[in-house]
């Protein structure tokens, strides 16, 4: 039985329009057809969260005419013998964070609602340049404030394919939602502590944190400036290996963007893994947060599914011919997040200082006596209780009598963190690793509801991949099988600076490995109606 077009692999859909088995507007024609019967009715201001719960709710903007013209530009180049280039006619879908010139880019906040970008992010230019397809902005959490994408501005906020009463994790859940509802080969996302790889582990996808500085910030709407990372969904790693592939690389729009030259990444990927040294640490199965009545700190194991699904990997792995190194100390991990609840909102209160009503974005419509009331009336109006929180945490942790006792001391934590993962990488040290094998998240999806309001409880679920954030060092997370409920397991592989070819080629070992496996076959509910 063929794969029906949405579900079409981006790389497979690049080789079939390239050679005219397909043509790229019968392929946007098809996925359009696909998003209008799964998706409903899109998030919008004043909406209601619950509205359509049998549908999956990833979009803020469907940029259908848009799309079905560059379709039409890629196949008249192929046509006229051109070199439409390698994501001839991909479909995908952009995180409504990214600006992209003449649509809405709302960072889903009311502050940016009526704003239409002038100009287009690098990462999104490329994709178009490379020939892919972009059919709409996805939901979000507001400014990438949460981890389930229920605090958009825009509702209904999008629903997790597998099980429409869970979310799809966050902030990027509109982009790893719609990839794995068949809205789009790929999309672009953003990871400031795991906002790619956590909601890619709740929905079942691949999602992919370069290193940071691989992949230009130019025309991201920023959270946390050295923290953000733009980065690929998709459902396989080949195709986010050619996402990435496509995206990354030096922009003299961007300070930030490393010069280094940008390797094959599709070369490696069927090396195999022998020989590479991969790592378990115990520091990963577990987590520690803060008891919500006395401020404690309580430790748990994680669920024992989850820690199934990882040694199952690393099993899968070492009959490849992979060396498995137990036992692996990353003390600081548990810190990962106290640091990052300080670090983030200094620099989101920083960055959260331009929507002002003045220059762009939302303004007040009441009287005001001055300029300093129409900064406040606006904000007061314009933002979430998400952005609102994180500028007066950030104020208040990084004021003079403060900033010691709190900022400066978790930038030296964030400092521990990043020599953690030196240690182990150090190809002289004690354990040499190719790359960590951890898992994504600490739990699976969660229902609706059940955690948003809840700032604390919510962070905790980036405990496993924040750290990564804080170090800068690339993170990969793969689909690892299902639980007894039926929702997609995370695994997650953390390697050293640049060595996103090595963990392409790990997971595309592991994927192998595990083809042939049952939960492979199976697919979200909204699929199957």
């Amino acid at each position: 039985m063929s794969t029906p077009i949405p579900f079409l692999p981006a790389h497979e859909i690049a080789r079939q329009v390239r050679s005219g088995e397909l043509s790229a507007r019968q392929v946007t024609e098809a996925v359009l057809e696909h998003i209008a019967r799964v998706d409903g009715i899109p998030g919008q201001l004043g909406g209601d969260p619950q509205a359509e719960p049998d549908k999956v709710h990833a979009f803020i903007t469907l940029t259908a005419k848009r799309a079905l013209t560059q379709a039409e530009t890629v196949d008249a180049r192929i046509a006229a013998g051109e070199d439409p280039g390698p994501l001839a006619g991909v479909p995908f879908t952009v995180k409504d964070i990214f600006t992209v010139e003449g649509t809405p880019s709302t960072a889903a906040s009311r502050m940016l609602a009526n704003f239409i970008a002038p100009y287009t992010a690098t990462p999104v230019e490329r994709l178009e340049n490379a020939g892919a397809v972009m059919l709409g902005k996805v939901n979000l959490d507001e400014y990438t404030f949460g981890s389930s994408s229920e605090s958009s501005a825009f509702q209904p906020s999008p629903r997790n394919p597998w099980n429409l009463d869970r979310v799809p994790g966050g902030s990027s859940g509109g982009s790893t939602a719609a990839v794995a509802a068949g809205e789009g080969a790929l999309s672009l996302g953003t990871d400031t502590a795991g906002s790619i790889r956590q909601p890619a582990a709740f929905c079942g996808v691949v999602g992919v944190k370069p290193t940071y500085g691989r992949v230009s910030r130019y025309g991201l709407i920023a959270f946390g400036s050295s923290l953000d990372v733009p980065g690929p969904v998709a459902r396989n790693v080949t195709d986010a290996a050619l996402m990435l592939q496509v995206m990354a690389g030096a922009d003299p729009h961007d300070s930030t963007a490393v010069t280094l030259p940008v390797p094959d990444y599709l070369s490696g990927l069927e090396k195999g893994v022998r020989g590479l040294r991969i790592g378990l640490s115990p520091d990963y199965f577990r987590i520690t947060y803060p008891d919500p009545q006395d401020g404690s700190l309580r430790e748990e194991a994680l669920p024992e599914a989850i820690r199934t699904a990882v040694l199952k990997a690393a099993e899968a792995l070492a009959a490849q011919g992979a060396e498995i190194v137990e036992d692996v100390p990353m003390p600081h991990t548990r810190y990962g997040i106290p640091a990052y609840f300080v670090i983030s909102r200094v620099e989101a209160a920083s960055n959260l200082h331009r929507f002002d009503g003045v220059k762009y974005g939302y303004r007040t419509s009441q009287p005001v006596a001055d300029l300093r009331e129409m900064y406040r009336k606006s904000r007061g109006e314009g933002f979430g209780v998400q952005p609102k929180l994180r500028i007066l945490m950030g104020m208040y942790v990084s004021a003079a009598q403060y900033s010691e006792q709190y900022y400066n001391r978790a930038l030296r934590i964030r400092t521990l963190i990043r020599r953690d993962f030196e240690r182990v990488f150090d190809p002289a040290g004690a354990y040499r690793l190719d790359a960590l094998l951890t898992p994504t998240t600490p739990t699976t999806a969660f229902p609706m509801q059940d955690v948003y309001g809840d700032s604390v409880l919510m962070q905790y679920a980036d405990q496993l991949t924040v750290p990564a954030n804080h170090a800068g060092i690339p993170g990969l997370s793969l689909p690892g099988g299902l639980d007894a409920e039926g929702l997609p397991l995370g695994i997650q592989l953390l390697g050293p600076d640049f060595s996103e070819s090595t963990l392409f080629r790990i997971g595309r070992a592991y994927e192998k490995a595990t083809a042939e496996e049952a939960w492979r076959a199976t697919t979200p509910k909204i699929v199957h109606g």
